[in-house]
């Protein structure tokens, strides 16, 4: 049998997701090989509390017995059959499932294998259907910066971090991005209302730019994930809706992150934001991780067009060879089953704000800038220097604390500065003060250590060596 030591070299026969290729043979990553509840233990046995809960995904927490039945109950019955011409029951249900959680006329579910397939394949049903009204030229894509959307071509172009595309080609004048609704940035002195009325003329402008009769779908996540847990101005979704509804423009809400519970709801458009889309997106806590998928749901609004617009034949000609897997769709059915049985959304509309206001507590620490979030997502922002903008310290600073964090026996996710924490949904408020305690040591340790760095230098500099 391997070694922690031997696997972890292996490992760097395996290309990470944003692998730095420089680096290739030198990573020495932690190994983990057990998960229970909200907390994961690596090779060495040491006991970690999963605070991003994978990628915001395990939301029913690791090591679910009843899950691994259900899983291999149906690999045992069928293991798999072609989505083209037969179907199962686990596919069927969990449609039928999912589509009692949707809000609105979000009737359909298209199954794919993940998040960005599921961004992918919606964004072609957009073409899809305006090339069945006959408007092939409207088919431009308006989505934020700092939003994140996927890794295939089309998602990838979508999503609008920048440094992740800066080696990568994206499709060209295809997408527009605008300035995210990041309440952080309002201008000194601006009110809350003019500052929601210039976000939504973000939009509007950029409409106007590239023309409504080519506009043809606009993209936000309900809040911006990946992008350092932004949550818009109160009636920025509802506003931007309305925008789209005058400019015959689709409005997509990608809830990859924000369905299944994360924001106490299955899904958060309606429930949180106020608006029912015409296209939602999901994956991750749509099988909590267990087993790889995604979907879109539709509205039946945009079926019931392209059917009467499509005579004897309207073939949307996308798809995967593991569209609504069985075994993934099993999972996803006990995935809900055991959300609904143990309450899990109403014990986050409990939960949430808890950790939101633990985390406030953390402004006392010098060197913290911003804390904010919703529900069970959250960001804790720390900069060296307050308004600086080294991306190089930024970075170091979140890798020392993210390596303290993991000494007391925490993992978070850092994003360049940003400690981002989305837990299972199961965590309880004792292990949300376990988990805010570890991330305070975190950061007051990395603290220390620039403290003692920049003191040893100073000392450096007033006591020159002989040979200087």
């Amino acid at each position: 049998m391997s070694t922690s030591v031997e696997l972890k070299q292996r490992d760097n026969l395996f290309i990470h997701p944003w692998d730095d290729i420089v680096k290739l043979g030198g990573n020495q990553r932690t190994l983990l090989n057990k998960g229970e509840g909200v907390y994961v233990y690596d090779s060495e046995g040491n006991r970690l509390l999963d605070a991003p809960a994978g990628m915001w995904c395990v939301n029913i927490g690791h090591g679910r017995e009843e899950m691994a039945q259900a899983i291999y109950d149906q690999v045992m019955a069928l293991t798999y059959v072609s989505p083209w011409s037969m179907t199962t029951g686990p596919a069927a249900q969990f449609a039928a499932d999912i589509v009692e959680q949707s809000p609105g006329d979000l009737n359909h579910v298209f199954f794919t294998t993940g998040g960005s397939t599921a961004v992918d394949s919606a964004l072609r049903f957009m073409q899809f259907y305006n090339n069945m009204r006959g408007k092939r030229d409207k088919k431009h894509i308006i989505a934020q910066k700092r939003g994140y959307h996927g890794s295939t071509y089309l998602s990838g172009t979508v999503s609008g971090k920048e440094r992740d595309k800066s080696n990568l080609d994206v499709v060209e004048g295809m997408v527009h991005h605008i300035e995210a609704p990041h309440p952080l940035y309002k201008p000194a002195g601006q009110s809350d209302a003019d500052f929601l009325d210039a976000c939504v003329a973000n939009l509007e402008n950029m409409i106007a730019e590239v023309g409504a009769d080519k506009c043809a779908i606009f993209v936000a996540e309900p809040i911006l994930a990946s992008g350092g847990v932004i949550v818009p101005p109160e009636g920025y979704h509802q506003r931007c809706l309305e925008v789209c509804r005058k400019n015959d423009m689709l409005y997509l809400s990608d809830e990859v992150v924000t369905a299944f519970g994360r924001l106490g709801h299955c899904f958060a458009s309606e429930a949180v934001f106020g608006i029912v889309p015409d296209i939602i997106t999901t994956a991750k806590g749509l099988t909590s991780g267990y087993v790889p998928m995604g979907a879109f749901l539709v509205s039946d609004r945009l079926i019931q067009e392209i059917k009467e617009r499509g005579g004897d034949s309207a073939v949307f000609s996308n798809g995967f060879t593991y569209s609504g897997h069985p075994v993934a769709a099993a999972a996803g059915i006990k995935n809900l089953e055991i959300m609904q049985r143990e309450k899990l959304f109403e014990q986050v509309q409990e939960t949430g704000p808890y950790l939101q206001q633990q985390l406030q507590a953390l402004r006392d620490i010098p060197i913290v800038t911003d804390v904010r979030g919703l529900g069970l997502m959250g960001v804790v922002e720390c900069e060296l220097q307050q308004g600086g903008d080294d991306l190089d310290m930024d970075a170091e600073l979140g890798s020392r604390i993210d390596r303290h964090c993991q000494s007391l026996g925490l993992i978070v996710r850092p994003l360049i500065n940003m400690c981002v924490l989305s837990p299972p949904l199961t965590i309880t408020k004792a292990q949300i003060d376990e988990m805010v305690s570890m991330l305070r040591q975190g950061i007051l340790l990395a603290m220390e250590d620039i403290a003692n760095e920049k003191a040893a230098i100073g000392e450096e500099h007033h006591h020159p060596s002989p040979a200087a």
